[in-house]
């Protein structure tokens, strides 16, 4: 039997996007020849990967067990292939990584900063994302990072802690009399404007308000943290604002805080654990470390596993 990694790249790229186009286009192939790598695949292997569907492609019983062969071969060859460009002092490479927030408050200017002149030949693909969609596109190989905002994540899911993150609850300045000693219901039944459902930062809120057996109010989605605190000035309802954000716009008379709450969550740099000693994985967690923490990398953690200290 020989497989080629160029096959098993091709049945990766399918499984994640669940359509020939898009995995085509990552790959940057034309159609009809990842269509033959997965046939030729199929054929080695003597069983179907996919079940063809006209809304795409589906993995079979047998494609699902198979993909995390894959992928396990699939690391391997390139941590290989970046161990041999380490011993050569040329790390090289590209890696996307999902970005959460606003740059300032994540310090990408400065972590990028620092990677292009660490390793030049090191091309980093940024892609903006929501916290629970950044984890499920770590999880499924779209993104090979991300910074992320919640709980622990899962098993399988190495996790470095970059900071403590707090929220506050902020309303628009001219409800200041209205909320200042308003109860948890009478919080509740006020327009709130909510971010996705993927969100931590959704999650937060429904987490607050469940904890006092109320739900809130919602008048507005956004996804973007400057939308937020836009929506919040102008008068449109009252949202979590980090508290550093929060209290600046209080001190300028441009928002009010509701002072009964104060919520924490943690602020990580997220990867599938089977990468932890990828050289570009390693590359990346010096730069945050010395970004964050002004230290050398320490060894990666599982998340879940908690630090010796």
């Amino acid at each position: 039997m020989t497989l080629e990694l160029y096959q098993l790249r091709s049945f990766a790229a399918v499984a994640d996007t669940g359509h020939l186009t898009r995995a085509a286009e990552r790959l940057h192939l034309s159609q009809p020849a990842l269509s033959a790598h997965i046939r030729a695949l199929e054929d080695e292997l003597g069983v179907r990967l996919f079940e063809r569907t006209a809304s795409g492609m589906t993995l079979t019983r047998a494609g699902q067990e198979l993909l995390q062969h894959a992928r396990g071969i699939i690391s391997a060859a390139e941590q290989m292939r970046r161990a041999a460009q380490a011993m050569r002092g040329a790390l090289s490479g590209r890696l996307r990584i999902g970005s959460v927030s606003d740059p300032e408050f994540i310090r990408l200017g400065d972590f990028l900063g620092r990677a292009v002149e660490r390793y030049p030949q090191l091309a980093l693909e940024l892609h903006q994302e929501m916290s629970g969609a950044a984890l499920e596109a770590v999880r499924d190989g779209t993104l090979d990072a991300s910074f992320y905002f919640g709980a622990t994540p899962e098993r399988g899911i190495a996790a470095l802690a970059l900071s403590e993150v707090v929220y506050r609850v902020a309303g628009p300045a001219a409800w200041r009399a209205r909320i200042e000693h308003a109860d948890w219901g009478t919080l509740a039944a006020l327009p709130w404007i909510l971010t996705p459902s993927t969100s931590t930062h959704n999650r937060l809120v429904h987490t607050l308000f469940g904890e006092h057996g109320v739900e809130p109010s919602k008048v507005v989605e956004a996804d973007n943290e400057t939308v937020i605190s836009n929506l919040i000035e102008s008068g449109v309802g009252l949202s979590l604002l980090r508290e550093d954000l929060a209290l600046a716009k209080q001190a300028a008379g441009e928002v009010c805080v509701w002072q009964p709450a104060r919520l924490s969550t943690t602020l990580w740099f997220i990867y599938r654990a089977e990468r932890q000693g990828d050289p570009l994985i390693a590359a990346l967690r010096e730069m945050l470390e010395q970004t964050w923490h002004g230290a050398p990398a320490a060894a990666p953690e599982l998340a879940g596993v908690p630090r010796s200290r």
